[in-house]
C-alpha cells in the first residue's frame, strides 16, 4: 500500500461525481476532468476526492480517499468511455489523469457547511491534519509559497505526459460494467 502525502506534497482536492467514479479511480486507475472547467494546474501530487451527497450516508459531503498523481493526457469523452459515443459531451475534451492506488485517509475529512466544492489546492500537511473541508485552506504566506509552488509546477508540466501504465488482465465484464468496454 502506498503512503499518505508527505507534508509539503501538493494536493489537488477535486469533485468525485458519483460512486461509480470512485470505483474507475480504484479499478482502473484514472479521474476525467472536463478540460472546460479543470482547475488551472493539474500537475501535483496527489488528488483528493470530495464527495457529495449521491454517495449515501456515512459518506457523503466528505473526503476519504487521495491517491497520487501519475502522469495525464487530453482525450475526448468518446474516448475515455467507449460506450459513450452518443454521449451529448461526447467530442468534448477530458484531461485523463491517472492514478496510483486509492489510499484511505486515517479518518474522513467532512465539509461543515462547504457543501459545494469543485477544486481546491491545499498541501498534504493541511490535508492529514483537517478536521473538516474548511481546514484545507491556505491563507497568509502559506498561500504564496503554494501558488509559487504551482506556478513552477504548471511551468515545467508544459510538456504533454502519460506514464505508461502495464496492461491489466480485466475482465471484459467489468469494463462493460462501467461502460468502458474493450475495442
Amino acid at each position: 500500500m502506498s503512503d499518505l502525502p508527505a507534508p509539503n506534497d501538493l494536493i489537488l482536492v477535486s469533485f468525485l461525481p458519483s460512486p461509480r467514479d470512485l470505483e474507475i479511480a480504484r479499478l482502473l486507475g484514472w479521474y476525467r476532468i472536463p478540460l472546460r472547467t479543470a482547475p488551472r494546474v493539474i500537475a501535483v501530487d496527489h488528488i483528493a476526492f470530495y464527495q457529495p451527497a449521491n454517495f449515501g450516508e456515512g459518506h457523503r459531503w466528505c473526503i476519504e480517499f487521495v491517491a497520487p498523481l501519475r502522469g495525464h493526457e487530453l482525450l475526448t469523452r468518446a474516448e475515455l468511455i467507449k460506450e459513450d459515443v452518443d454521449h451529448p459531451r461526447a467530442a468534448e475534451e477530458y484531461f485523463k489523469l491517472q492514478l496510483g492506488p486509492l489510499i484511505s485517509l486515517p479518518r474522513s475529512i467532512p465539509a461543515g457547511d462547504w457543501k459545494r466544492i469543485t477544486f481546491l489546492y491545499t498541501t498534504g500537511e493541511r490535508l492529514l491534519a483537517a478536521a473538516s473541508i474548511e481546514d484545507l485552506g491556505v491563507h497568509d504566506e502559506e498561500r504564496q509559497v503554494l501558488w509559487r509552488a504551482l506556478r513552477e509546477r504548471a511551468l515545467a508540466s508544459q510538456q504533454y505526459s502519460a506514464e505508461i501504465l502495464p496492461e491489466l488482465p480485466l475482465d471484459p465484464e467489468l469494463l462493460a460494467f462501467f461502460g468502458l468496454g474493450v475495442e
